[in-house]
């Protein structure tokens, strides 16, 4: 009888047939994103801290010193399940690295989180943010600055072009805001930025002492800074992608481009 010395009588593979390509797999954006973040702010000191997306009002709001008739409490602007929230910041992960009261504290919270916001190609009404917190004796607001323009020369490298502007948040004080340059040189930029050519990627200051003193720790000796960050539009800005939806498409097209990175 003839013998098919092809055939691997063990395991009964046809070693003639043609191989099988794979096809190779990629992380998703957000991802690669994360961890460079991580990454950096790891290079500084700071430690990885979780905490759940589902909240109580204490923990997404009370604590972080928002008034009991602040609009972000209503039912159009937050998710509510039964009496509890669909966390609308990382924030809340702060209040329960602080309540543990072991200082100082240098830590970041990346994670999912849901607002009730109309879906647009800037916005969407869940996203993954990053926040930071230092909290020490003599902790200042030049801490703050130069810690985010650490970030930004890391991340998007030097002479990217940022605007630091005042503004306001419930939770810190003083507050800004930072902006990156994306540009007017397209429809989609302009589109984007409303028209401005800047795009707001973090909001940050100094710890409200309201908060702190919520969490038991006494302003007299200690102070802080906080950051969030949106880590979509920073993956958006990173690589050109122009509309915030493609990033939970599960587009083929769009994903096998960062297989190599």
């Amino acid at each position: 009888t003839e013998v098919n010395l092809s055939v691997d009588h063990k395991t009964r593979q046809d070693s003639t047939l043609p191989v099988y390509q794979e096809t190779p797999g990629s992380f998703h954006p957000l991802r690669i994103v994360e961890d460079r973040l991580l990454d950096i702010f790891f290079s500084l000191g700071f430690d990885l801290a979780e905490g759940p997306e589902i909240e109580d009002d204490k923990h997404n709001f009370a604590s972080l010193n928002f008034a009991e008739d602040h609009p972000a409490r209503d039912m159009q602007d937050t998710f509510f399940v039964a009496d509890y929230v669909l966390r609308t910041h990382t924030s809340s992960v702060q209040i329960r690295e602080m309540e543990k009261g072991k200082l100082p504290l240098r830590l970041v919270m990346p994670g999912r989180v849901y607002r009730n916001e109309a879906v647009s190609a800037r916005s969407n009404c869940f996203f993954h943010q990053i926040e930071g917190l230092y909290i020490d004796k003599g902790v200042s607001f030049a801490d703050l600055k130069r810690t985010l323009y650490y970030f930004v020369q890391q991340f998007f490298g030097e002479g990217t072009k940022v605007r630091f502007r005042s503004s306001y948040f419930p939770f810190t004080e003083p507050s800004a805001e930072m902006d990156i340059w994306a540009g007017l040189d397209t429809e989609e930029n302009r589109r984007l930025t409303k028209g401005t050519g800047w795009l707001e990627v973090l909001g940050c200051g100094m710890v409200h002492p309201n908060v702190l003193e919520s969490c038991n720790i006494d302003t007299s000796e200690y102070t802080g800074f906080a950051f969030g960050m949106g880590i979509d539009r920073i993956t958006m800005l990173k690589y050109g992608i122009n509309d915030i939806r493609d990033l939970f498409v599960n587009d083929k097209r769009l994903l096998s481009q960062f297989s190599g990175i």
